[in-house]
C-alpha cells in the first residue's frame, strides 16, 4: 500500500504538469481508494506500466473535450485524433516521469499505452488510489495502482 507522502508526489506531478503547460492550474481533489468495480472512466486513458521497486500501473483518464482544450492552450490549431492520443500519453508519461525523479532510478516506467473509449480500462486492479483533478471546467483522474 502506498503512503500519503508517496501519493502526494503524484498529486504534485499533476499540479506541476498543468502549471507548466497552461495558463491555468489544476485543482486536485481528495484521493480515495477504489477497486475494479468502482473505477472511474473517461474518453481516453493513458496507461504507464511501472516496474522495479514498485510494480503496477498509473492511469491518466481524461475527456476528449479536456484534451482538445489542452492542445489549443499549447498552440495547436489543427487538432486530430492522433494529437489527442499523443497528448493523453504525454500527460501520463510526464507525471510518471516526475514521480520517477522523486522515487529514483529503481522506479522504472514504460512508454504510455492509450485506450480509447469509455470502457473499464482499469480492470486488473484489486485496490488503487483515484486522484480526481479539475483543469478549467474539466474533470480528469489519475489512478495509481502500485505494489
Amino acid at each position: 500500500m502506498m503512503t500519503d507522502s508517496e501519493v502526494q508526489v503524484f498529486i504534485d506531478g499533476i499540479k506541476n504538469y498543468f502549471m507548466t503547460v497552461s495558463d491555468s492550474k489544476a485543482v486536485v481533489g481528495t484521493p480515495y481508494l477504489i477497486n475494479a468495480n468502482k473505477s472511474p472512466y473517461s474518453d481516453y486513458t493513458g496507461v504507464i506500466e511501472v516496474s522495479g521497486i514498485r510494480k503496477g500501473k498509473v492511469y491518466v483518464l481524461a475527456a476528449r473535450a479536456m484534451l482538445r482544450h489542452l492542445l489549443l492552450s499549447l498552440g495547436e490549431k489543427n487538432i486530430s485524433s492522433e494529437l489527442i492520443i499523443d497528448i493523453v500519453g504525454e500527460v501520463a508519461n510526464t507525471i510518471s516521469g516526475n514521480v520517477r525523479e522523486q522515487f529514483g532510478s529503481q522506479f522504472v516506467i514504460s512508454s504510455p499505452t492509450i485506450i480509447e473509449g469509455k470502457n473499464d480500462a482499469i480492470k486488473d486492479v484489486n485496490q488503487a488510489f483515484s486522484v480526481p483533478f479539475r483543469w478549467k471546467s474539466y474533470t480528469g483522474y489519475l489512478v495509481i495502482c502500485l505494489k
